[in-house]
C-alpha cells in the first residue's frame, strides 16, 4: 500500500457531509491549506475528545486560511449522532468514507472487537493539503492514540506561512 506522500498531489477525496453536500478535495480553494482529520467514528471516546478539541479551534484555522473538515467510515445516521451527542454544530462532517478511499490515503482498518463498533472502520489520520492540493502533512495512526496535538497546528499554520516552510518527508523508499 502506498500512502499519500509530501510534495505530491494527494489522493482524490468525496464525501457527503451532514450539511447536505457532497465534499470534493478537488474543488477545495482554501488561502493557505485543507485540514482533513479522519476519525474511527461514534463508538470512539478518543475521537469525541479530539473533535470537540478541532471544534473549539475552528475559528483559529478560519483565521488562518485553513478548510477543516473530519470524515469517518460512518453512516449519515451514526454521524449524525457524533455531531449532536459530541456538540460539533460547527465542525463539517463527512461520513460514509469507503474503504477504497481509506487505504488510497494510507488509513489504517480495524474490525469491531466489541460491541457499537461498526463491522469495519478506519483508524485516525491527518493531513494539511496545501493549496495545489499536495500533501504538506500526514499522520496516520494505527490506534486511537497518539494523535498530534491541534493547538500546535495553529502555530504551525503561522510559522509555515510567514516563513514559507515546506513540506517535509517527500522521499519515497524504493
Amino acid at each position: 500500500m502506498m500512502r499519500p506522500t509530501p510534495k505530491h498531489i494527494a489522493p482524490d477525496l468525496a464525501v457527503k457531509t451532514l450539511d447536505g453536500a457532497d465534499w470534493q478535495l478537488n474543488d477545495q480553494a482554501p488561502e493557505n491549506f485543507t485540514m482533513i482529520v479522519f476519525y474511527r467514528g461514534l463508538h470512539c471516546p478518543v475521537c469525541k475528545k479530539h473533535l470537540q478539541q478541532l471544534h473549539e479551534l475552528i475559528p483559529a484555522f478560519e483565521e488562518r486560511g485553513v478548510h477543516v473538515i473530519a470524515v469517518s467510515m460512518d453512516t449519515e445516521k451514526r454521524a449524525r449522532l457524533s455531531r449532536k451527542d459530541w456538540e460539533l454544530p460547527n465542525l463539517k462532517l463527512g461520513y460514509e468514507l469507503s474503504k477504497e478511499s481509506a487505504a488510497e490515503w494510507g488509513l489504517y482498518l480495524s474490525e469491531a472487537v466489541k460491541d457499537g463498533e461498526p463491522a469495519i472502520f478506519s483508524e485516525p489520520g491527518l493531513f494539511l493539503i496545501d493549496k495545489e492540493n499536495k500533501v504538506y502533512y500526514s499522520n496516520i495512526n494505527s490506534n486511537p492514540w497518539g494523535r498530534p496535538y491541534l493547538p500546535t497546528f495553529v502555530k504551525a499554520v503561522d510559522y509555515v506561512v510567514k516563513s514559507g516552510y515546506p513540506a517535509r518527508g517527500e522521499m519515497i523508499e524504493h
